[in-house]
């Protein structure tokens, strides 16, 4: 004879487990946004400046992110897209990877998350022209 409590326990623990990893991510990616939407990245003194942008006066394709970050967590998402757009996207891009995560995770489905070749050498190349742009007189509108 089946003991259905046994059973059910194990699936609840089993459900639980493969839940574990995606609310410890998502609880350190909600503290991260939390320590920079309570410290202001706008006021000098709380975060190191970019060492690329101190030493060469180039933004880097992360400069601007915490100042993104602190207007996404306020509401804001003109002002985060203008500090910078390409982590908006970055944000956005996790939020939904996320949450297909959990919902493989919650119907015992690993992910799979299959790049070829070409996906990242597009990405890279986005990252990358980003990056240029950004340096570039035309590209006023993407500086932090």
């Amino acid at each position: 004879m089946r003991d259905v409590n046994a059973d059910s326990q194990r699936v609840t623990t089993t459900a639980a487990g493969r839940l574990a990893v995606p609310a410890g991510i998502l609880a350190a990616v909600a503290g991260a946004f939390a320590y920079v939407g309570a410290v202001d990245p706008n006021e000098p003194g709380h975060y190191p400046v970019c060492p690329l942008l101190r030493v060469t006066g180039l933004y880097c394709p992360g400069c601007g992110g915490l100042r993104s970050a602190h207007a996404f967590v306020h509401g804001d998402l003109l002002t985060a897209l203008h500090a910078n757009a390409l982590a908006v996207t970055g944000y956005l891009l996790f939020a939904v990877l996320w949450t297909v995560w959990v919902v493989r995770a919650a119907r015992g489905r690993p992910l799979r998350i299959d790049l070829r070749p070409v996906a990242l050498w597009s990405l890279g190349a986005s990252v990358l022209v980003f990056t240029v742009v950004r340096n570039l007189p035309f590209g006023g509108w993407l500086h932090p």
